[in-house]
């Protein structure tokens, strides 16, 4: 899927980068992945779809855009995402507060924080 000019890949990926693991309404954001520099609306999508070496984003990257706003194409940085991760600062859009609980997989950040 191609969202404003971005490559979305994975499972059934809609216009709002929903997949088929992941389809609620507030389900609207991709992750850029360190390891391969594409975007997956999940890990399951990149685990299925991706290029096999799950690698996290260090913390000492966390200010490159590696987050897609489905709404509106809008990328965020790690930080941006990690400071606002209930709405996209350009469109307001709602995320999925659930996503908080996968941060560890996407980005080197302690659990309990």
């Amino acid at each position: 899927m191609n969202i404003n000019g971005r490559v979305v890949i994975g499972e059934q990926v809609d216009l709002e980068t929903r997949c088929a693991h992941f389809h609620k309404d507030i389900d609207r954001i991709a992750i850029k992945f360190y390891c391969c520099n594409q975007y997956f609306p999940c890990y399951q999508c990149h685990s299925q779809h991706g290029c096999g070496q799950l690698r996290r984003w260090p913390q000492t990257h966390f200010n490159e855009k590696a987050i897609l706003c489905g709404t509106c194409g809008f990328e965020l940085s790690i930080n941006q995402y990690l400071g606002c991760a209930s709405e996209c600062p350009n469109c307001q859009s709602s995320f999925n507060p659930g996503c908080n609980a996968h941060t560890h997989l996407y980005f080197e950040v302690d659990r309990h924080t």
